[in-house]
């Protein structure tokens, strides 16, 4: 039976500001319409409350009917038990006030900081509230899905969002991929900030698989049309895929150093006295470290570093991680171009950058590239807003660095060492922020965690990486009760900064001519025949 939105659920008859208020339902409600994760508004003598369902339960007036159950064949014995010896409760988080005093009158909803009295009026929280609360799509919300069990337009707040770095999670086939091809169309449309994607498995460029890989959707490219480009490390696949690309980034033995190196140790399964090694030799050799080591003979090296205690063992260790680097195909001698000026050239005119990996897919070829390419180009977003602010001059345009796998780069073993710790860390120091994308969060660090503005997380079972993403949260209890009874694929979690509240919902229709419609429409795409080509 579908609920009605303005529906009367029943009353408050105990509760705390801790730990939430426990709501008796009417007889007229049935028990088996509530659901976690639903809003309800809750009517208070001075003011009115809006919370959120975390979990439903039954009750009885007398124990003996749990112990000796009556029997029910009769229906009419079973309603009137329904209405008198048994009931159905709630326990109701209530976050936000959004009426009934001045400051939320006038400000808008506000933090709860009391309860409702008792015996207050719950009930379904209407369309009207829930826009009150998130607010409705404009130039600065971008609505992302449906609140569970309505169809009310969900937004986030992508102003905020950009703000610091944010996390998207979920267990492997629950739609996270699909999460982050809707935000960053979002942001490409409604954001200030332009994206730097380090696309791991060609999903984001110019087109991706639909949950599934049933069909093929439309990527940031075919949305953003100037505002997009693709860079390839695999031109090769990129014309077997027939995607049209802008740059083939291709990366010199001389621009890798041994910080690039000792990220990947683990990934090239190389000792810490090897990674040392690299840092000696860097120093000897200069910038040329990488081609020579592997150039010169053992006889040659050892020569080199007759002065030094770097153990053969650990020399030889190093020269096959070395190996491994260089028979990737993106790796060559001398670079003919520099791909973090080309890069930084499109950032700078707004242009956001998808770089597609195509057959090079391995952990070591994604985390050499998006460490070594996202180093430098903070290093430059570093220095420009230091002379940005001396000046008092305009700061680089806002970025975003996407990563997938992000436990890799994130972990507590390498997090002090990768560009991408850094940033998180930093927040918003120098206008750069992080989306990291990954399945396993208890893997990331605990202090890069805690700096996350906004999380989204789709259904998790590990009970390390739940208590990672709700680590710090207020009211972890009643959100790990929602996320634990998310469906397995479509439905996630959203918290943090870009929204008022905590709120579980279903992601909004992408991959159908329709989806594409409304997206035309939010994007404001320059012309009809544009908009039609979308759905073609």
């Amino acid at each position: 039976m579908n609920l009605e939105n303005s529906q009367r659920l029943g009353i408050v008859v105990s509760g705390s500001l801790g730990k939430g208020v426990e709501v008796k339902l009417d007889s007229s409600a049935s028990i088996e319409d509530m659901a976690v994760g639903r809003f309800v508004t809750i009517e208070g003598a001075k003011r009115r409350f809006f919370g959120m369902i975390s979990e439903v339960s039954l009750g009885v007036t007398d124990q003996k009917l749990s112990l000796t159950p009556p029997d029910v064949s009769d229906p009419f014995i079973a309603e009137v038990l329904a209405g008198t010896s048994t009931f159905g409760t709630l326990h109701v988080t209530p976050t936000l006030v959004i009426g009934g005093d001045a400051d939320s009158l006038l400000e808008g909803p506000q933090p709860v900081k009391t309860v409702p009295s008792h015996f207050s009026v719950v009930n379904l929280a209407s369309e009207r509230d829930v826009e009150l609360v998130f607010g409705t799509e404009d130039e600065k919300r971008f609505f992302i899905g449906n609140p569970l069990e309505m169809e009310t337009k969900l937004c986030l707040d992508l102003e905020e969002f950009v703000k610091r770095s944010n996390g998207i999670f979920g267990k492997s086939g629950t739609g996270k991929t699909f999460l982050t091809r809707i935000l960053l169309i979002g942001m490409l449309q409604k954001s200030q900030a332009v994206n730097l994607v380090f696309d791991m498995h060609n999903e984001y460029g110019w087109e991706g698989s639909s949950e599934g890989f049933t069909k093929k959707v439309k990527g940031l490219k075919q949305w953003g049309q100037a505002k997009v480009a693709i860079f390839t490390l695999d031109k090769e696949n990129s014309n077997t895929r027939k995607v049209p690309t802008d740059f083939t980034i291709q990366i010199g033995y001389d621009e890798i150093t041994p910080e690039d190196i000792s990220v990947l140790r683990s990934t090239l399964n190389i000792t810490d006295l090897a990674v040392e090694a690299a840092y000696q030799l860097r120093r000897r050799l200069g910038k040329s470290w990488l081609r020579q080591t592997q150039e010169l003979s053992d006889e040659e090296l050892k020569d080199e570093l007759k002065d030094t205690n770097i153990h053969e063992s650990s020399l030889q260790s190093l020269k096959r991680g070395l190996g491994v680097i260089e028979r990737l195909g993106f790796v060559v001698p001398q670079a003919p171009e520099d791909a973090v000026k080309h890069i930084l050239n499109h950032l700078d005119r707004g242009v956001s950058v998808v770089l597609e990996f195509g057959r090079y897919r391995e952990i070591s070829a994604y985390m050499l590239v998006a460490n070594m390419l996202s180093r430098r180009i903070y290093a430059q977003y570093q220095e420009r807003s230091e002379k940005a602010r001396a000046n008092d001059t305009a700061l680089p345009q806002p970025l975003v660095i996407t990563i997938e796998e992000a436990h890799k780069f994130l972990n507590p073993e390498v997090a002090s060492q990768t560009i991408f710790g850094t940033i998180a860390r930093e927040m918003r120091k120098y206008n750069v922020t992080l989306l990291v994308i990954d399945q396993r969060p208890s893997g990331i660090d605990s202090e890069v965690m805690s700096q996350m503005g906004t999380k989204i997380t789709c259904l998790l079972d590990n009970e390390r990486d739940i208590d990672s993403v709700l680590a710090g949260v207020s009211g972890r209890a009643e959100l790990k009760s929602v996320l634990a009874k998310l469906a397995a694929k479509q439905q996630a979690l959203v918290f943090g900064h870009a929204v008022p509240m905590p709120v579980a919902f279903r992601p909004r229709e992408y991959g159908s001519a329709e989806s594409y419609r409304e997206f035309a429409v939010r994007g404001k795409a320059e012309s009809e025949k544009d908009i039609e080509k979308l759905w073609e």
